[in-house]
C-alpha cells in the first residue's frame, strides 16, 4: 500500500512537470494583440507564428518521437525543459519578429519532446492496475497545462506591470522547479540505449494498432484544430467583433476550452473508453455549431458555450483515442505510436489555422471561421460514421 502511494505521488509529480512544459506553449496566446501593436503585423502573421510551434512539434515527433523508448524518459524530458526555458528567453528578448518565430519554434521542440515521452512516463510511474487513472493524469496534465498558460499570461498582462515580460519570468521559475523535481523521479526505461541508436521514425504503425488508429486520429485532428483556432484567432475576434479588450477575459475563454477538455477526459471513466470516441465526436460537432453561431451573430455567450461544449467533446475523444491507441500498442513501441497520434493532432493545430489566416484577408475573420467550421464538421461526421460501422474495433 505504501508502495502504491509512493508510485501515485511520483505519477502526479510527473504530471505536474508535464503541465508546466505545456503551459509554456500557450503562454503567448493573450499577448498576440500586444505584439501586433509593438511590431505591426497582420492576423495572417499571427496564425503563422502560432503554426511555427506546430511545425516544431511535428518535426521532433517524426525525427525523435521514439527517442525516450531508447535513451530513457528523463533525459528526453530534461531536454524538453531546456527548450522550454530557451523559448521563454526568446520572448523576454523579443525586439522583432525573428525572436517570436524562434520562441515559438523552441516551444514546439519542447512540446514535441514532451508529448509522447511524458505521456508514456506518467503512465509508467503509476502502480500496476492504475492504467486508466494514469491515462487521465497524463491527458489532464497536457490539457490542464495548455489551459493554465493563457490564463496565467492573461491575468498578469491585464493586472500586473510589464505584460510582455512577467509571464515568461514566472514560467522560467516554474521550469527550474520542474527540472529539480524531474531529476528526483525514477527512470522507467530499463534497457536504455545510447543516443546514437535513435533514428528518425518513419510514419507507420504496428498492425494491431491500425484498425483503431483511424477514428482516433481524425477525432484528435479536429479537436486540436478547434483548439488551434481558439488559441490563435479568438483574441482578435473578441476584440474586433465583440469589443472585448480585457486580456484576462481572453485568456480565461481560451483556458475554459482546455479545462473543459480535462472535464471531458474525467467523464471517460463514467461513459467508458468505447463510448467516449463517438460521444466526443458529437460534442465536437456541437461545439463547432455553437462557434458558427457565435461568428454569425457576434454573441459572447456562444463563444463561451462553444469553448465549454467543444472542450468537453475534445476531452472525451482525446482520452478515448489515447487510451485505445496506447492499449493496442506493443510496450516497446508505445511512445512512438503515441507520438504518431500527436503528429496527426498537431497537424490539426497548424494547417487549418494557417488556412483561416489566409482567408481572413479576402472574406474576413467571420467568413474564414465559418469555412473552417464546415470543413471540420465533415471530418467529425466521417469519424462518427466509421465508429458507428465498426464499434467493436474502436473499443479494442
Amino acid at each position: 500500500m505504501d508502495g502504491d502511494r509512493r508510485r501515485w505521488r511520483q505519477c502526479l509529480l510527473g504530471g505536474a512537470v508535464f503541465a508546466v512544459c505545456m503551459a509554456g506553449t500557450t503562454l503567448p496566446t493573450p499577448l498576440y494583440g500586444l505584439y501586433q501593436e509593438k511590431f505591426g503585423f497582420s492576423e495572417l502573421v499571427v496564425t503563422v507564428v502560432y503554426a511555427v510551434y506546430a511545425f516544431g512539434v511535428i518535426g521532433v515527433l517524426l525525427l525523435a518521437g521514439n527517442a525516450s523508448d531508447s535513451v530513457g524518459r528523463r533525459p528526453v524530458l530534461l531536454a524538453g525543459l531546456a527548450f522550454s526555458a530557451a523559448s521563454a528567453v526568446c520572448f523576454l528578448c523579443a525586439t522583432g519578429m525573428g525572436w517570436l518565430y524562434a520562441g515559438r519554434l523552441l516551444s514546439g521542440l519542447s512540446a514535441g519532446l514532451f508529448t509522447g515521452a511524458a505521456t508514456a512516463y506518467v503512465m509508467e510511474l503509476a502502480p500496476k492496475g492504475g492504467a486508466s487513472r494514469a491515462t487521465f493524469v497524463a491527458t489532464a496534465a497536457n490539457m490542464g497545462g495548455l489551459g493554465f498558460g493563457p490564463l496565467l499570461a492573461g491575468v498578469l498582462a491585464q493586472y500586473a506591470a510589464r505584460p510582455l515580460y512577467l509571464p515568461f519570468v514566472v514560467h522560467l521559475a516554474l521550469v527550474a522547479v520542474s527540472a529539480v523535481v524531474l531529476v528526483r523521479l525514477p527512470e522507467t526505461v530499463r534497457d536504455r540505449q545510447p543516443l546514437s541508436t535513435v533514428r528518425p521514425q518513419r510514419p507507420g504503425l504496428p498492425p494491431q494498432v491500425r484498425s483503431v488508429f483511424a477514428p482516433a486520429a481524425i477525432a484528435s485532428f479536429v479537436g486540436f484544430a478547434l483548439f488551434g483556432v481558439f488559441t490563435s484567432v479568438s483574441p482578435a475576434f473578441l476584440a474586433e467583433s465583440l469589443d472585448v479588450h480585457d486580456r484576462a477575459v481572453s485568456g480565461l475563454i481560451v483556458a475554459l476550452a482546455f479545462f473543459a477538455s480535462t472535464a471531458g477526459q474525467l467523464a471517460v471513466g463514467v461513459v467508458g473508453v468505447g463510448r467516449s470516441l463517438p460521444l466526443g465526436c458529437a460534442g465536437l460537432l456541437a461545439g463547432l455549431a455553437l462557434l458558427a453561431g457565435a461568428l454569425w451573430w457576434d454573441l459572447l455567450a456562444l463563444v463561451v458555450a462553444s469553448a465549454v461544449v467543444g472542450g468537453v467533446g475534445q476531452g472525451l475523444a482525446f482520452r478515448g483515442a489515447l487510451a485505445t491507441v496506447a492499449a493496442a500498442s506493443p510496450p516497446d513501441r508505445r511512445a512512438a505510436v503515441i507520438s504518431m497520434l500527436f503528429v496527426v493532432a498537431y497537424t490539426g493545430i497548424s494547417l487549418p489555422v494557417i488556412g483561416v489566416g489566409l482567408l481572413v484577408g479576402p472574406i474576413g475573420l467571420e467568413g474564414a471561421g465559418l469555412v473552417f467550421i464546415a470543413c471540420m464538421a465533415v471530418l467529425v461526421v466521417a469519424a462518427a460514421g466509421y465508429l458507428l460501422r465498426r464499434p467493436a474495433r474502436a473499443r479494442a
